[in-house]
């Protein structure tokens, strides 16, 4: 079976499109796209519209006249992300690889793909959000008085016949689940995206859109190495709520395609070869540009990070430590790990202070740490990894 075809790699596109649209949160903002027309590579316009408002009428002149202005908007588009993925012969026999594929190729989308469009599209619309100083000051005691702050922001913009949709952080969501006064007052609505049809949770008509708090950061770094990914930068915050208008945004997907080659065609492996593609961004129209809210959690500023240390075995002694501030309740939690990068990060119990006291048991070699700290009980930052270097005793 041949699956080096434009059938199959057609049909495996359409169906991780279909991924895509059951599991992304924004995936929505695609519907709004159907009006945009690319120029070159990396640009799209976006039509504005702004019309001229009534005037009387003269009964000897008639009409006034007034101007229809169409303003074409380019923009640029900035997330050009790819992935090679491969499946070795041997892992599979002729007859399943059709079936095999299609299930590492959708978990890819679901578990790779769909969480960094969620947390890109998002932390643009929250960065937009905060440089346009379009934030309340919520109470987090008081989760369902912010969101109507936000909602009440957002109609004053747009008006009350306009559909808005809320994202909300887990942990406000979790807030919003456990209220008794609160369920009494949320209903189960159709929400369409794209061709999918989907229930959801509302409140006054405004769709909740609970998304974890891994996506709902106001910056990351788009990684490019060897591993990939994404990552929130050191100094972002927590978007506890965004609100705006359903067609408020224009998720715009310009290529996702697959190539297939078979272990024949592909002169790296003795594999089947699967290459993914996906170049999107998002925009908001400058009449819209108000029409976007949210509520972050506070600042946290980290005045002194934790600095590697050089220990001798056997006679161990001092720290790692983190200065903080913020206007919320900060609280600390010490993790150990692999490499600098944190990987295989391990909570270290009852290291809950701003220092962590070295252990004197230590064996000559080298030694990660770093602290999460958390703001309000909710949003946290990371600090950066210290390195406890223990050398060898000259006894």
């Amino acid at each position: 079976m041949s699956i080096n075809s434009i059938e199959n790699a057609t049909r495996y596109s359409e169906e991780l499109d279909k991924v895509f649209e059951q599991k992304s949160a924004t995936g929505f903002f695609a519907d709004n796209a159907l009006k945009t027309k690319f120029v070159g590579a990396k640009t799209v316009i976006i039509p504005d519209i702004d019309f001229q408002g009534l005037a009387d009428y003269d009964r000897d002149t008639g009409f006034s006249r007034g101007a229809i202005t169409v303003s074409n908007s380019s923009y640029t588009m900035s997330m050009d992300r790819a992935r090679s993925l491969q499946i070795d012969r041997e892992d599979m026999d002729e007859t399943g690889i059709a079936n095999l594929a299609g299930k590492i190729l959708g978990e890819y989308v679901r578990t790779k793909v769909v969480p960094e469009c969620d947390s890109y599209v998002l932390s643009k619309l929250a960065g937009l959000a905060a440089t346009r100083a379009n934030l309340i000051d919520g109470n987090i005691e008081k989760p369902y008085e912010a969101l109507c702050s936000l909602i009440n922001e957002v109609q004053k913009k747009v008006g009350y016949d306009e559909e808005l949709v809320a994202f909300i952080d887990s942990a406000m969501y979790a807030a919003f689940q456990n209220s008794t006064e609160i369920s009494r007052l949320i209903d189960v609505t159709d929400f369409k995206q794209g061709n999918i049809n989907l229930k959801v949770k509302s409140i006054n008509g405004v769709a909740l859109i609970p998304v974890v708090s891994e996506r709902m950061k106001t910056a990351y770094t788009f990684n490019n190495t060897t591993a990939g990914g994404f990552t929130p930068l050191s100094n972002a915050r927590e978007v506890y709520m965004l609100v705006c208008p359903k067609s408020g945004a224009h998720l715009v997907k310009k290529t996702e395609q697959m190539r297939i080659f078979t272990p024949e065609q592909n002169i790296d492996a003795d594999a089947y070869k699967f290459d993914y593609r996906i170049y999107y961004d998002v925009f908001v129209k400058k009449s819209g540009l108000d029409a976007i809210w949210a509520w972050l959690s506070p600042e946290v500023t980290i005045s002194a990070q934790p600095e590697d240390k050089t220990v001798t075995e056997g006679s161990i002694s001092g720290s790692v430590s983190v200065t903080a501030s913020s206007e919320g309740t900060l609280t600390y939690q010490w993790y150990s790990c692999t490499d600098t990068a944190k990987s295989n990060a391990v909570k270290i119990a009852s290291a809950t202070s701003s220092s962590y006291t070295i252990p004197t048991t230590l064996e000559e070699g080298k030694y990660y740490y770093f602290a999460k700290i958390t703001v309000d009980g909710i949003a946290s930052v990371d600090t950066t990894v210290a390195t406890v270097t223990v050398e060898g005793s000259e006894d």
